[in-house]
């Protein structure tokens, strides 16, 4: 069993024999791994909106800025599909922000609001729907059983690398190719 949050602020690659649609060839960026269980973010899937769609919601009176129709928004995972995240930089923060070391998670409507408005401290982020989680012990169990691997999470790749390449920028972190691995796993 791993300590208390020595998890967090890691990516987790699904091995290839992943069958779970919902995870297979996902990063997933962990932002809670403890006593409570486990959360993180698909950082790889695109789910077709972007942040002027859901600015429109929030507000269907006020003009949406053009560049937030270039902005996408990932499909997170699974749970609380309905709820929206913000994986940024530190620098911003506001009621509803968790710190995780030089990168934050928002969940209040503010700071999707500083992203259109331009706020110089959010130059950096991710705009998700969704998480994926799990009890405690049971990301640990999954990790001993091989489903996933692990490396620390880097800024790079969450924001400077176009969303399909970071599952093999992740992977090449641990000096390995995701497609040269065996799908079946044998024991000796």
């Amino acid at each position: 069993m791993y300590e208390t949050n020595t998890l967090k602020n890691h990516f987790l690659l699904p091995m290839p024999q992943m069958r779970d649609p919902k995870f297979a060839k996902s990063l997933i960026y962990l932002v809670e791994h403890g006593e409570h269980g486990s959360m993180g973010l698909v950082v790889n899937r695109p789910n077709g909106l972007n942040l002027a769609d859901l600015l429109s919601q929030l507000h269907p009176d006020e003009t949406v800025p053009e560049h937030c129709t270039h902005l996408p928004v990932y499909a997170g995972g699974p749970m609380q599909v309905e709820r929206g995240f913000v994986l940024h930089e530190a620098s911003f923060v506001a009621s509803s922000t968790l710190p995780l070391g030089d990168l934050a998670l928002t969940t209040s409507p503010d700071v999707l609001l500083a992203i259109a408005g331009g706020d110089e401290r959010l130059n950096h982020h991710l705009v998700v729907l969704g998480c994926a989680a799990w009890d405690v012990g049971q990301l640990d169990n999954e990790v001993a059983q091989n489903a996933w691997l692990l490396t620390p999470a880097s800024r790079e790749i969450l924001f400077d690398l176009p969303w399909h390449k970071r599952l093999d920028a992740a992977a090449a972190q641990l000096g390995i190719s995701l497609a040269q691995i065996a799908p079946q796993l044998g024991h000796a």
